[in-house]
């Protein structure tokens, strides 16, 4: 599965990385949804309590 094992973020958290972030359940299911978020910048708020978020597709510069 994609991002299984990789740190997870929470909302107002700052993003280490720019790139694409999956949306994860509480318990760390798929979602579907994913949201672009630019280094240093903090994560928006998810649909769901309990939601974070898992890089799965970092920027190229």
């Amino acid at each position: 599965m994609r991002g299984m094992g990789k740190r997870t973020y929470s909302p107002g958290e700052r993003a280490p990385r720019s790139g694409q972030y999956e949306i994860r359940g509480p318990r760390g299911g798929q979602t579907g949804k994913e949201r672009t978020v630019t280094k240093g910048e903090p994560f928006p708020p998810t649909p769901e309590p309990g939601q974070k978020f898992v890089l799965v597709d970092p920027t190229r510069h």
